[in-house]
């Protein structure tokens, strides 16, 4: 039998990229503990696109 953890896969999407209307997208995989972090995170990244770093927030 698997284990139910409170683990879950989030994907982290940047919000300058998306705002700006440029084609590519920089997204992240993570993990996060749904039981101590209830709220969506909100993570500053690298976005090879703009070549800096960004804030990512997670999505869905």
């Amino acid at each position: 039998m698997a284990k139910k953890g409170n683990r879950v896969q989030v994907i982290l999407e940047c919000t300058e990229h998306k705002a700006s209307g440029e084609p590519g997208m920089s997204r992240y995989i993570t993990t996060k503990n749904k039981k101590n972090t209830t709220e969506r995170l909100e993570l500053k990244k690298f976005n090879p696109f703009l070549r800096k770093v960004t804030v990512h927030k997670e999505i869905k």
